[in-house]
């Protein structure tokens, strides 16, 4: 009766020292992130342009979403996603984030056609070493003539 006594009292003591180690660690978790989750803009919209449509990001708590981007000038589809993907990495950045926090990718071409070469493009960006997933639609039309459009989901 003893032994099982001494080994039923190690048993809950290691219980309680596991219970008290998990406690601590989601403590600590919580302190990482904001004590109110709220939705926020890493770039506030300008008042003097009026209540705006859409935000160009939102991040709530460390995730941040970037609304799409295109590429309004002319040019081949290289020249298109070159422009697109340079202006969502200044993006991220300006947002504390990078191309290597994306989690999710969604490409929209004007023309399905110019998927190749789009991921040629694509390709030469650091992604990390574990890219983002990713999805690549064409669509019915690009808004502003653009060839390409891309919007990310990412982590700060």
């Amino acid at each position: 009766m003893d032994k099982k006594s001494r080994r039923g009292l190690l048993k809950s003591s290691a219980t309680v020292a596991a219970a008290a180690a998990g406690a601590t660690l989601l403590g600590k978790g919580a302190e990482a992130q904001p004590a109110k989750m709220e939705k926020r803009s890493p770039f506030p919209p300008n008042p003097a342009t009026g209540k705006p449509m859409y935000s160009g990001a939102v991040a709530y708590g460390n995730m941040l979403f970037l609304s799409g981007v295109g590429y309004h000038k002319p040019g081949t589809i290289e020249d298109h996603t070159r422009g697109v993907l340079d202006e969502i990495k200044k993006n991220l950045e300006n947002a504390g984030s990078s191309l290597q926090n994306c989690l999710k990718v969604t490409v929209f071409l004007a023309d399905l056609k110019d998927y190749d070469a789009m991921n040629a493009v694509y390709r030469t960006y650091d992604w990390g070493s574990l890219p983002p997933v990713r999805t690549t639609t064409a669509a019915a039309g690009v808004p502003g003539n653009s060839l390409i459009e891309i919007d990310v989901i990412a982590y700060i």
